[in-house]
């Protein structure tokens, strides 16, 4: 894993890069730089072990489909989410060229992360940089997914051995879109928040 390497890439794909060591200043940056905002979240745990809604929350009106607001559903928060001014999200493998890749079951998370909002921040622990493209797809596919999948108590194969991908048909499967970000998008301001701790998975 080179750090430099992957910065350096991350910033001639088009990304705004902050580099922090440690959650709690990363978490500080940015409760510092939003404030006032109508923020989105897409589905982190990294997110959560850094306490952000918490934290955002008390200056900012934020959404989050994990902190159902009464009377709303998953599908109605997650929709809001789709039309803030802010997201924030993670991602499940970033390689040292600098391309994320993302796995999503419903949708919502990878939606949100391309498109529609005037910024978005993917908040990311150095623990899940790959060398290689094709080592960030195995590892979104055979690590991210079947933790995520165990952390969310589903029936899927890969959660019940927790071990790998099994590609599997179970109705709980979460492994139903595969994204990747060459570079960023099109007139949306991205930045990668960076973080040299291990977190999330």
């Amino acid at each position: 894993m080179n750090i430099e390497k992957t910065i350096t890439a991350l910033k001639k794909n088009n990304y705004e890069v902050s580099i922090f060591k440690t959650a709690e200043d990363a978490a500080r940056y940015l409760d510092s730089s939003l404030n006032d905002k109508y923020i989105g979240f897409g589905d982190s745990d990294t997110m959560l072990q850094m306490n952000l809604f918490d934290r955002l929350s008390s200056h900012n009106k934020v959404v989050d489909p994990k902190h159902l607001v009464l009377g709303k559903t998953f599908g109605d928060t997650a929709i809001e989410c789709l039309t803030t001014d802010i997201f924030l999200t993670s991602v499940n493998a970033l390689s040292e060229s600098g391309e994320f890749v993302n796995i999503d079951g419903t949708g919502n998370r990878v939606a949100g992360s391309l498109f529609g909002h005037k910024k978005v921040y993917f908040v990311v622990s150095t623990n899940k940089i790959s060398h290689s493209l094709e080592d960030a797809i195995w590892r979104a596919r055979n690590i991210a997914a079947p933790r995520n999948a165990m952390r969310l108590g589903l029936k899927t194969p890969c959660a019940i051995k927790a071990d790998h991908c099994y590609n599997c048909s179970s109705p709980d499967r979460i492994c139903n879109g595969l994204v990747i970000y060459y570079k960023k998008m099109h007139d949306m301001d991205m930045e990668v928040v960076l973080i040299d701790e291990d977190l999330g998975f």
